[in-house]
This record gives C-alpha cells, sequence and structure tokens, in this order.
C-alpha cells in the first residue's frame, strides 16, 4: 500500500495562491440567502463610502468626481479578483499625504500615471509572491506612521473647519501652520458651525446608534442647513461645479520616458504603502472572520485595481479597513458584497449626483477630522511607550519622520531601527556555556540526587566542550566567537554541541569555518555535535570538511570518539612507549 503523503511542507502551487476569493465562495455554493446578505452589507458600505470617497479625493487634491470612481472601478476589481472574502477597496485617509504631494509636484496627469505604473508594480509584487515579506514590517512601525499620516490629515482640514481664506496653503507641516495662523481672522463662523454640527453627529451617532451610517446623516443634515439658511460656505457646486452623472471613457495615461522617470519616486512609494496598507486590511478581516486571505492574489487584485482607476481617472486604491471592518459587521458572505458596494455607488451618482453639489465643504472636513482621529490607534500607543525603550525610539522615529521628513523614509528608518532592535534582542538570547570537565561542582545530594555517570567521560581534562543555546547568526557571532578564540594548546579537543541551536546563518558558519582552521594549526581536534542536515549542509557549502572536523550525534559519543583516536595514538606502532605509559598508570 502507497505511504500517505504530507502535503504540509509542499510549495503552494499557482492556482492555490491565485485562485480568487469570488471563485472560492462560488465553488462552495452561492445561494439567494447569500445574496441578500452581501446586498445588504453592500450597501451598508456603500452608504459609508459615499462621503468618505469625495472627501479622501477633496484633500488629496484630486475633485469629489475622482474619489468616486475610484471607489466604483477599483472597488469593483479588489473584490472581483482579490484573495481576502471581505477587502473593500477604494481611495484610503492614508494615500492624502503622497496624493496630494505628487499633484503639486507633477499635475493630475502625473498622479494618473504614477497610480497606473503603482499598479503594475503591485501586480508584479504579487506574482513574485513579495506578499509574505510585507507582512514582516514592524508593529510599532505601522502604529507610527499610521499616526502621522493622521496627524497630517488633520492639519490639513484645518482650513476646510474653520473657513479660512488662503490663497496658496502650504503642504509642508512647519509651513502650514505659521500660513494658517497669518490669516486667522479670515475664519467663517459659518463654516465653524457645519464643521462643528457634523462632528457631533459622526460622534453621537456612533456612540447611541453605532449602527447608523453617521457620516452620510451628518453631511446630509449639514448640507440642508446649508442650504435651507442660506449660510455663506463653500459647497462641492460652488467649487467643483457639481459631480458628473456617468463614468469617463477609460483612456491610457500620458506615457513619455521623461514623465515616467519623474513620477517613479511616487508610483514606488504608492506600491509600498499599498501594499502595506491592503494587506493590514486583510489581516483585520481575517481576525475578525477566521478567515485567510490570500497574501499574493491580493497583491495582484490591487495593482489591477490601481491600473483600472487610472484608466478612468481615479486615484490610488487599496484596501481601507475601516470600510472592510464595517462590511464584515454587516453580515458579508464574500466578494460579492464588495462588488455591490460598487454598483451602488455607480447608481448614487447617477441618481443623485446633482444633489451632490449642495454638500458644503467643511462638513467633508469634519468627516475626515473625525477619520483622521480614528486613525490614531491611541491604546496601541500607550502599550507601545510601556513596553520600552525600543519600542518607543522605533514609533517615534516612524511619527516624526513622517510629519516632518517622508512617509517612504519614515517606513525604511523604522523598519530598519526595529530589526536593529530585534538582533540585539536575539543576540542577548543566544549564549555559550563552558563545561570542563563535564560535570560541575560537587552538589549534595539532598539538593539534586546525583544520576550514574561514566567518570572517565566526565573528566578528562584534555577536553573543553562548549554548548551554544539560541540562533547562530550574525547578530551573536561576535560575542561567541571571542569566547571560541581563547582556545589555547595544552587542550587535546574541543567539543561544541549545536543541540540547541535552532539557526545558524552564513556568518555564524563562517566562524566555525574559522574555527577549525586555527584548531587544525594548534593541532586541536574540533568535534561538532547535534548538526542537523540543514547545519551540514551550510558547513559543507562553506568549505569545512572532513579533514578539519568530526560530527558525533552527542557530546558522550564525541568524547569516546576522542578517547579512541587518543588511544590508537598512543599504540607502539605511532611510536609510544607502551610499557613506560603501563608503568604510569
Amino acid at each position: 500500500m502507497k505511504a500517505k503523503t504530507d502535503r504540509s511542507d509542499e510549495t503552494p502551487g499557482f492556482a492555490e495562491l491565485f485562485t480568487p476569493k469570488l471563485v472560492t465562495v462560488l465553488r462552495e455554493g452561492y445561494g439567494l440567502a447569500h445574496l441578500r446578505a452581501d446586498a445588504i452589507s453592500g450597501l451598508t458600505v456603500a452608504i459609508v463610502a459615499l462621503p468618505l470617497s469625495m472627501a479622501i479625493a477633496i484633500a488629496s487634491g484630486a475633485t469629489p468626481a475622482q474619489g468616486l470612481y475610484t471607489a466604483i472601478v477599483g472597488g469593483f476589481l479588489v473584490s472581483l479578483f482579490g484573495g481576502s472574502r471581505f477587502q473593500i477597496g477604494g481611495p484610503a485617509g492614508a494615500f492624502i499625504v503622497l496624493v496630494a504631494a505628487t499633484v503639486v509636484q507633477h499635475g493630475m496627469d502625473g498622479l494618473i500615471l504614477a497610480t497606473f505604473l503603482s499598479g503594475l508594480f503591485l501586480a508584479l509584487a504579487g506574482l513574485l509572491r513579495f506578499g509574505t515579506f510585507i507582512k514582516f514590517i514592524p508593529f510599532p512601525v505601522t502604529v507610527g506612521f499610521t499616526a502621522g499620516i493622521a496627524v497630517i490629515i488633520f492639519a490639513s482640514q484645518i482650513s476646510g473647519l474653520f473657513g479660512l481664506s488662503l490663497a496658496h496653503e502650504p503642504g509642508e507641516l512647519l509651513e502650514k501652520l505659521p500660513a494658517l495662523w497669518s490669516v486667522r481672522a479670515s475664519v467663517t463662523p459659518a463654516a465653524v458651525l457645519i464643521s462643528s454640527v457634523t462632528i457631533a453627529i459622526i460622534v453621537g451617532v456612533g456612540r447611541f446608534r453605532p449602527h447608523w451610517p453617521g457620516m452620510l446623516i451628518s453631511v446630509a443634515v449639514a448640507s440642508v442647513i446649508a442650504t435651507t439658511f442660506a449660510l455663506p460656505v463653500e459647497t462641492i457646486g460652488t467649487k467643483f461645479g457639481g459631480i458628473p452623472s456617468s463614468l469617463p471613457r477609460p483612456h491610457l495615461p500620458d506615457f513619455s520616458a521623461g514623465k515616467v522617470v519623474a513620477v517613479l519616486p511616487s508610483a514606488i512609494s504608492f506600491t509600498l504603502l499599498g501594499s502595506i496598507e491592503s494587506l493590514l486590511s486583510a489581516v483585520v478581516a481575517d481576525g475578525m472572520t477566521g478567515r485567510r486571505h490570500r497574501s499574493s492574489c491580493e497583491l495582484l487584485a490591487q495593482g489591477a485595481a490601481n491600473v483600472g482607476s487610472a484608466l478612468f481617472g481615479g486615484i490610488c486604491v487599496t484596501g481601507t479597513i475601516a470600510r472592510t471592518a464595517t462590511n464584515v459587521r454587516s453580515g458579508a458572505h464574500g466578494p460579492i458584497s464588495g462588488m455591490l458596494h460598487s454598483v451602488f455607488l455607480l447608481l448614487f451618482m447617477l441618481l443623485a449626483a446633482p444633489l451632490a453639489a449642495y454638500i458644503p465643504l467643511a462638513a467633508l472636513a469634519g468627516v475626515l477630522a473625525v477619520v483622521s482621529w480614528k486613525m490614531i490607534e491611541k491604546p496601541a500607543i500607550a502599550i507601545l511607550l510601556r513596553s520600552g525603550w525600543g519600542e518607543a525610539a522605533v514609533l517615534g522615529a516612524t511619527f516624526f519622520l513622517t510629519i516632518f521628513r517622508d512617509l517612504t523614509e519614515a517606513i525604511v528608518v523604522g523598519f530598519a531601527l526595529g530589526s536593529v532592535l530585534f538582533i540585539q534582542r536575539m543576540s542577548q538570547k543566544t549564549e555559550i556555556a563552558t563545561h570542563h570537565p563535564l560535570v560541575g561542582g560537587d552538589l549534595a545530594d539532598s539538593v539534586r540526587p546525583r544520576g550514574a555517570y561514566d567518570e572517565h567521560l566526565a573528566a578528562d581534562p584534555d577536553v573543553v566542550i562548549y554548548r551554544i543555546r539560541g540562533a547562530l547568526f550574525f547578530g551573536a557571532t561576535a560575542s561567541i566567537g571571542m569566547v571560541l578564540d581563547r582556545i589555547n594548546d595544552e587542550y587535546k579537543a574541543l567539543v561544541i554541541d549545536f543541540s540547541d541551536v535552532p539557526m545558524l546563518d552564513s556568518t555564524g558558519a563562517n566562524m566555525i569555518v574559522e574555527l577549525a582552521h586555527k584548531a587544525k594549526k594548534r593541532g586541536v581536534t574540533l568535534w561538532l555535535t547535534g548538526t542537523d542536515r540543514a547545519m551540514l549542509r551550510i558547513f559543507l557549502t562553506h568549505g569545512l570538511d572532513r579533514s578539519s572536523v568530526r560530527y558525533a550525534h552527542r557530546v558522550e559519543d564525541a568524547l569516546r570518539g576522542h578517547r579512541a583516536l587518543a588511544a590508537d595514538n598512543d599504540t607502539p606502532e605511532n611510536g609510544s612507549d607502551a610499557s613506560s605509559m603501563s608503568r604510569q598508570a
């Protein structure tokens, strides 16, 4: 009978990695009850996404219509091809800083081209299975840059919240705040009233009626108040002329070598942030539902969504944590909910586009002010600050670099600091213990009864034994190497036990190779015990051959082997005086 094959260690195939969750859900069986649940959740998410998509687009330097195009086209493609059952795609607050900076530097054509290139990069990252590596971003880094983005978003909405008149608002925070302060006399009381009412309704509904669409209700009430009392506030109609009642024709962005090179840094930043944000959102959905997303498939879908959004003149698309969580809480069954959310948004635009012209910009600023406050993970920040100086340093560096420098730089520096912190802590966990003789100091039997042992193996003054505990990697080789370098010519054999070493890298292997060469020159026999197949393969790759080292399963086996070699070397054939040795014995 053929033995049963264990597939737990096999590499997943292409179909397993890149089959969209929509296919999986349909294979499981999809009925009318599932469609009803997805329709309700899709409508709920669309109601949340309607004001949010427009607000994010306006804050990014785009038009409210572009925010809707992004949510409709990008959101549909994310759910159609995605590797998460519940992911909702669309414009995200985390992109406001990067998108606004790209619009200022390269114009709207540059933004659309950067979004298109970002889609290609995301798809390539998915095909190369980079999703697994994105998950290695340290937690303090994600908390830090999210909080930094929230601060920048709130600062960008100050003029809208107070109705300030500013000819040119600087992008940098240190320049923005003095500029806003200089026009403080232009505060519009009507704008302050509208933004205050908006924030109050969102907070009140969230506290007393959490299942109601607080953002949509607040924007609707603010619009009614502004229209009924003819308040002197800027609206979507007065600034943008309203929104169109249909999708534009798809077209490729302007491709030129110079333009591509110019927007390439922005495209890379969009790719990095988009992959992190979308996979974090998928992880949140997994935690809420007990499901598992396919990270590579999700990145491929995000790539397709950004390409599609750019073709219709939209902006960056990513998985959105708040809307995805709303989708889960609303009882969604699968990706069809996200696809219906896009369909409902399209219907809203087709049927209610004229009404959008009455929405006050101060109301949308109030929406984003609440969003920025919720983006700051206050409990997580408190935990990280209490966890120690290392986490606090990574959090602080990422946070302040996001605010005052650049988001990409903040992520890179934060990741580097987190990696150094991890290496430092791992190196402290690796230790080396010396055993010579093998049985140490005498202990009273009443304290710890002594078991039986071979006294010839227990006390051999010609042998020194080292037991390494922990990962032997580049962060630990310095301290371990200092101990091992102390061997001298008085020992005949050196035993290094690897039984408690879970991982060995090339730096650790190279250190052992150099030690073997030194031992051979000094006439000391080097024994390695407890090595597994992977370690042996690494040693052989680094040139550690049988002439420089001997292997044994256990320390006791190495000691017996050393005694056997010593006995062979003391025979008359090897030039020793056996009778003299017997007399000494």
